[in-house]
């Protein structure tokens, strides 16, 4: 049966102490009916049952995670449950760096559900992760929290759902510009160093400006290597995305990174994001250093 119901089925899960609870209220206050820790299996009845009665809430949302033991076994059979009843839920993964989320079970003191006496947390966080990946290559969104207040995660879902609402169904291209002096983004599927490219940080003229202005955009693209060079990485992207999507990937993240992620990057994503766009896909771009390069 194909998906069609305009009701959305929204699954937050994600690893333990990402802010699976915290995202939760997030779409509670969007109006969604939230319940969380619903067992595997029970899901896509519950769905169903919500969705033959007449509701005032603007969808279903479900925190589902390792607290229920049966849950990455029972999940294949959960979406195929979905499926059935012509649902396709709209998973967002949370996920943090190890050391987060080994501070922040420090701050809460509540053990980890997959330790036991011959298991530490560490381990344990390890294990999570392995075990969540299959549903991570699932999810229409994933967020890495590590970095967020609860003020900064609940602005990010927000905004990011809203960019999903309206796009509706296909691929979805999330696009991120990062200085590499930061860090690498982990929740990347494929990272472009940009570092090749000219750099308009040693002129002072152009210093104090982003890779949104136009002077930075003409001063990394117009020229030989930058022509080539986007030439290439769109024809790439071009060849590769629907390759993704045979294999039913719902969702890439591309990073693309300069030195401090605020001139080659995002000139660089900006042009990505508007041949996207022309081409149809669902793209959306997040400028995550560019106030800090």
């Amino acid at each position: 049966m194909t998906p069609t119901n305009p009701f959305p089925v929204v699954i937050v899960t994600g690893l333990s102490g990402s802010g699976k609870s915290t995202a939760l209220r997030v779409f509670e206050d969007l109006g969604f009916f939230c319940i969380d820790g619903l067992p595997c299996e029970m899901s896509p009845k519950l769905a169903d049952l919500i969705l033959k009665f007449d509701t005032k809430y603007r969808g279903l949302a479900l925190g589902m995670d390792l607290r229920q033991f049966e849950f990455v076994n029972g999940w294949d059979e959960a979406l195929q449950g979905f499926a059935d009843l012509g649902i396709l839920p709209q998973v967002v993964y949370l996920e943090a760096k190890m050391g987060e989320l080994v501070r922040r079970y420090a701050t809460t003191r509540r053990p980890h559900p997959l330790e036991s006496r011959n298991l530490g947390l560490e381990q344990a966080l390890e294990m999570e992760r392995e075990l969540l990946e299959p549903v991570r290559l699932a999810a229409a969104l994933v967020i890495d929290t590590t970095h967020y207040s609860i003020h900064d995660l609940r602005r990010v879902i927000q905004t990011k759902w809203s960019a999903i609402e309206e796009a509706g169904k296909g691929m979805r291209v999330h696009i991120i510009t990062f200085g590499f002096k930061y860090g690498v983004p982990s929740e990347a599927d494929l990272v472009f160093d940009l570092r090749f490219l000219p750099n308009p940080y040693f002129d002072e003229k152009l210093r104090p400006l982003s890779g949104l202005d136009k002077a930075i955009s003409d001063y990394v693209l117009d020229n030989p290597v930058g022509e080539g060079f986007m030439q290439h990485l769109l024809d790439f992207l071009t060849y590769t995305l629907p390759l993704y999507a045979d294999e039913g990937r719902y969702r890439i993240t591309l990073a693309l990174g300069c030195t401090g992620g605020r001139h080659r990057s995002v000139s660089v994503a900006e042009s990505v994001l508007a041949s996207l766009k022309k081409k149809g896909y669902t793209a959306t771009i997040e400028h995550r250093h560019m106030e800090l390069g």
